[in-house]
């Protein structure tokens, strides 16, 4: 998916991750039985003329997608499966809550790493990105419990979202947070929250990382958590044995160096599925 955002680049994300060997890494952690899904169709806004529409810019098309990974989601859970999301923009977000949500029969407990809030409402977006809206909109179809919400990483926060994070007790935990409190007491306050009944869902934006770390982002903001920040979280994370999903979002190989933002990407995919230093 990238009809969520207006650099063009991230629909390349899961390749990307592929090609950094996710799913030899995976079975190097034990994990024997892996099923690649494959991508979802999602239509190239030049190739099939898409219009943007009326803002928020191609929701319509975007809510088809997040409808049909939504399907993919519930089915995996239904198996007996761990549902792992790559992509794309991080509207795709919208799907994956759905999906879990309709799997399990409640909404999942979230810790949302980024450096951007993405609860922007269709009346206070700048910009009609639908991938800065998702969580809001799985608050709205009733996917998500702002309750059991954190968001962790943020830097750049728009004047809407940061009323609308209030208004609805969303736990948000700024950089500045991080710093002052430390990472390790910052994610158990998290894990307190959206584990408090139900599996965790991570939906990790590479973007929540420095850009010095991972260069190839949708976009990027300086001052992010750094490569040892990341790890520990999701480290710290595994160790419950409470997470139940997770999802890798925006990563861009047109702005990246030797594909080293897919290559961290695959390494805290590992770090949050119990691969450990010793």
């Amino acid at each position: 998916m990238d009809l969520g955002a207006d650099r063009r680049g991230v629909d390349m994300g899961p390749s990307a991750v592929r090609y950094a060997r996710l799913g030899d890494q995976l079975r190097g952690l034990g994990i024997e039985e892996i099923v690649d899904h494959g991508n979802l169709a999602v239509p190239d806004r030049e190739l099939a003329g898409l219009r943007r529409g009326d803002e928020p810019k191609y929701i319509a098309v975007i809510r088809q997608v997040c409808d049909l990974l939504a399907v993919v989601v519930q089915e995996a859970i239904a198996s007996g499966g761990f549902p792992l999301v790559l992509g794309g923009d991080h509207s795709i977000a919208m799907g994956t809550l759905a999906g879990l949500r309709r799997g399990r029969g409640k909404a999942a407990g979230l810790i949302w790493f980024d450096a951007h809030a993405d609860i922007n409402t269709p009346s206070t977006t700048p910009s009609g990105n639908v991938h800065g809206m998702p969580v809001h909109y799985a608050i709205e179809n009733g996917d998500l419990d702002p309750a059991r919400s954190v968001l962790i990483g943020l830097r750049d926060v728009d004047p809407g979202e940061k009323a609308t994070i209030r208004a609805l007790g969303v736990r948000a935990f700024t950089m500045s947070d991080v710093d002052r409190l430390g990472m390790e007491r910052v994610v158990d306050e998290a894990i307190s929250l959206a584990g408090n009944g139900t599996p965790i869902h991570v939906s990790f934006d590479m973007d929540g990382i420095d850009p010095s770390e991972a260069p190839g982002v949708g976009t990027p903001v300086k001052g992010g958590l750094t490569y040892r920040e990341a790890h520990l979280a999701l480290e710290e994370i595994a160790a419950t044995k409470k997470l139940g999903s997770l999802e890798v979002t925006e990563i861009n190989p047109i702005f990246d160096r030797e594909n080293r933002t897919a290559i961290l990407a695959v390494e805290l995919v590992l770090s949050a599925l119990g691969k450990t230093i010793l």
